[in-house]
C-alpha cells in the first residue's frame, strides 16, 4: 500500500487553473528538476517544512462538495509520487473532475498518471535539445517531449505551455519549439512570461526584459486553434 500523498500546499478555490471550472489546487511536494526561474522553490524537496495531511485535503474536498467542481494536482511534480494514482480515484469518487499539471519529468509515471485526468496543463519547458539549460538536470528535453507524446496519444484534454524568462529562452527558439508543437498536432498552446518576485536561481536576473514582440505572438496566433499570452 502506497503512502498518503505529501502535499506542500493548497489554494482552496481558483478560476484559472482548470479551464471553465471553479477547481481547489493541491501542490504535491517534491521535484527532481531544478528549474532556475522556479517560483515555488520550496515545493522542490523530498519533504516540506508545511506539508498538509492527505486526510486534511480530502476532509476539505467533503465540505466543498457541490461547490468546487475540479481538483487541479501540480507541485513540485505530482507525478514523481506513486500514491498520486490513488489520490486522484479518491477526488473522483467525491464527484470532482481531475486536473493535473506536470512537466512530464518521468515519462513512465506521467503516463500512469494520464488514466486519472480529465484535463492536464503539460509544461514544455522548451526545445528538448535546450531544456538542461532550464532544469539543470540531463536527459530532462527527452524526458519532457517524450512525455508529451503519451499525452498527444492518450485523447485527455490538455494545454500546453512554456514558460518564459528572456535571460534564458530566446524569441527565435520559441518560435522553433511552437513550430514544432504545431506539427505535432498541438491545438492549444500558452506562452507564460515568468514571475520573478522569487526564483530558485538567485543568480537570475529578477527583471525579464524583452522588447515588444508582436510579429512572434501574432504568427503563434496562427498556429495554434488556441493561443494564450500569460503575465
Amino acid at each position: 500500500m502506497s503512502r498518503p500523498l505529501r502535499v506542500g500546499g493548497m489554494v482552496p478555490l481558483t478560476t484559472l487553473d482548470y479551464p471553465g471550472k471553479l477547481a481547489c489546487v493541491v501542490f504535491c511536494q517534491g521535484c527532481a528538476w531544478r528549474c532556475r526561474y522556479c517560483h515555488n522553490p520550496q515545493l522542490i524537496a523530498p519533504r516540506g517544512s508545511d506539508e498538509l495531511e492527505w486526510s486534511q485535503v480530502l476532509a476539505f474536498l467533503q465540505r466543498r462538495q457541490g461547490l468546487l467542481e475540479a481538483v487541479v494536482f501540480s507541485g513540485g511534480e505530482p507525478t514523481l509520487q506513486d500514491s498520486l494514482r490513488g489520490a486522484m480515484e479518491e477526488v473522483r469518487a467525491l464527484g470532482f473532475q481531475v486536473g493535473l499539471h506536470s512537466a512530464g519529468i518521468k515519462p513512465a509515471a506521467f503516463a500512469k498518471a494520464l488514466s486519472g485526468a480529465d484535463w492536464v496543463g503539460f509544461d514544455v519547458k522548451a526545445l528538448a535539445e535546450d531544456c538542461q539549460a532550464i532544469t539543470r538536470v540531463v536527459g530532462s528535453g527527452a524526458a519532457n517531449w517524450r512525455s508529451l507524446e503519451h499525452l498527444l496519444a492518450s485523447g485527455v484534454e490538455y494545454e500546453c505551455r512554456t514558460t518564459v524568462h528572456w535571460h534564458l529562452f530566446e524569441p527565435e527558439r520559441l518560435l522553433i519549439l511552437a513550430r514544432r508543437l504545431h506539427r505535432l498536432g498541438v491545438r492549444r498552446f500558452a506562452v507564460q512570461r515568468v514571475r520573478t518576485a522569487r526564483m530558485l536561481d538567485p543568480q537570475l536576473p529578477g527583471i525579464s526584459l524583452q522588447a515588444s514582440l508582436p510579429e512572434l505572438w501574432q504568427t503563434l496566433g496562427e498556429l495554434f486553434a488556441e493561443f494564450v499570452l500569460r503575465d
